[in-house]
């Protein structure tokens, strides 16, 4: 195994990509979203290998006969590596690889290998480091090049530097250095990642009173073109899955005097690695305290649908399951049959249809977001001076006035006005607000 494994990059890999389904799970998955996770991390698809399975063979996941049927492929193709678009256990794959002779992948690791690849912050790059380990502890095998650097000085050679006092006990394995090595790094990233958070939280804190939005949704579906079309952001866009792995967090001015946060966050997808949730807990941390969750799922990909169940799920696992969310169905332009997006619209009849790209729908985004900013219209009665006009000023241009009366130098307004705009009517420090109705 250790042979197959010294990286587990991909790029510019010739991959065979494997699919096993059990039979009474139904139709087999066509690899599609398997295909562009392979893609995207660099690999070069030149076969598929999908097959029905009556129960996991617990020692190649696909039985000794079909394993040996995709070693005839892998010598066929001339691939290096085999992605299997299952979670396997370390014992599965050290037995598909000893079979194939090339290195084995599962869809955990491919995904965190492209997850490396995108971290360009110290944050991100911590984040998926833990990631990494965590995941990988149970599969060591003396195949991690960072785990130099952990031990210190010792010697030029990987077991120099493995070697040293207190290392080189009598009968001790190299596997049991090398997971004391790793438990030593986690506890190492896990403490620099939580000074990461509290200052994240901070940072977070320090924003009450203003109104957050965050951008959720599977990876690819235009969350960060909408940041930059809203908000003039720049943030680096390409087609491609998890092109972008940090929070941004830009200004919008949905309407006048209506300034909200909008943050773009780390793209989803379904069977998410649970390290990667776990370690993105900071990057996540806007979702969790956003006041309105804008949810973009993109029309033109024929498995929405699933797409937003596993978007649902990952919410549900980080804490905003009951969070407020507005339905954004993106990609309008881009739907090759009307048939689907109007089935969307029919299942989703709150939802709001854009095109990002060409700007199509972004008033009535606009709008939508605007009526969750005011929240509910409640009726209120202000008291303040005649001589500062800023209360009837803010009421006039967000609100309704009712009523107004005048006595002995002060003014007494009732008014209807979105409950979610009261903290900003209070920041003007009128003498009284009294909530009369709503």
């Amino acid at each position: 195994m250790e042979k197959f494994r010294q990286t587990l990059k991909v790029r510019k890999e010739r991959a065979i990509l494997v699919g096993a389904v059990l039979r009474a799970a139904g139709d087999s998955d066509d690899l599609a979203e398997l295909t562009a996770l392979a893609e995207s991390a660099g690999a070069i698809v030149v076969d598929k290998f999908q097959q029905k399975i009556r129960t996991i063979n617990p020692t190649t996941y696909i039985g000794k006969g079909k394993a040996e049927m995709l070693d005839a492929r892998v010598r066929r193709f001339k691939a290096d590596v085999v992605i299997f678009d299952n979670d396997l256990s370390p014992r599965q794959i050290r037995e598909l690889e000893e079979i194939v002779n090339v290195k084995v992948l599962d869809r955990s690791e491919l995904i965190l290998d492209i997850f490396a690849s995108r971290a360009k912050t110290k944050q991100a790059k911590l984040q998926v480091e833990l990631a990494q380990l965590e995941y990988t502890y149970p599969r060591l095998t003396r195949m991690w090049s960072h785990l130099d650097a952990v031990a210190g000085a010792g010697g030029g050679t990987a077991a120099g530097a493995v070697g040293g006092i207190g290392t080189r006990g009598t009968g001790e394995q190299q596997l049991e250095i090398d997971r004391r090595l790793v438990n030593k790094k986690i506890t190492q990233l896990k403490r620099e990642l939580a000074n990461i958070d509290k200052r994240m939280i901070r940072e977070i804190d320090g924003r009450r009173g203003l109104f957050k939005i965050c951008l959720i949704g599977y990876t690819n579906t235009g969350k960060s073109t909408l940041l930059n079309t809203l908000t003039d952001a720049d943030v680096f866009v390409e087609d491609r899955l998890f092109a972008t792995l940090d929070t941004r967090t830009r200004r919008w001015m949905v309407d006048r005097g209506a300034e909200v946060l909008l943050s773009d966050t780390v793209g989803f997808i379904k069977n998410l690695p649970h390290q990667l949730i776990a370690s993105f807990k900071a990057t996540l941390e806007e979702a969790v305290n956003a006041d309105l969750l804008v949810h973009i799922v993109d029309v033109s990909n024929p498995d929405a649908i699933n797409q937003i169940e596993s978007v649902n799920s990952v919410l549900a696992e980080i804490g905003c399951g009951e969070s407020p969310v507005l339905l954004v169905l993106n990609k309008v332009d881009a739907v090759r049959k009307v048939t689907e997006l109007e089935m969307l619209q029919t299942l989703f009849s709150k939802a709001v249809c854009i095109s990002a790209k060409t700007g199509y729908g972004l008033e009535q985004l606009s709008e939508a977001v605007l009526a969750r900013y005011k929240g509910a219209v409640v009726l209120l009665r202000v008291s303040s001076s005649q001589s500062d006009g800023r209360v009837q000023s803010f009421l006039r241009a967000y609100g309704q006035i009712v009523e107004e009366q005048y006595r002995d130098g002060n003014v007494l307004i009732e008014a209807a006005l979105g409950r979610n705009q009261i903290p900003s009517l209070k920041r003007l420090h009128p003498a009284s607000i009294e909530i009369i109705e709503g």
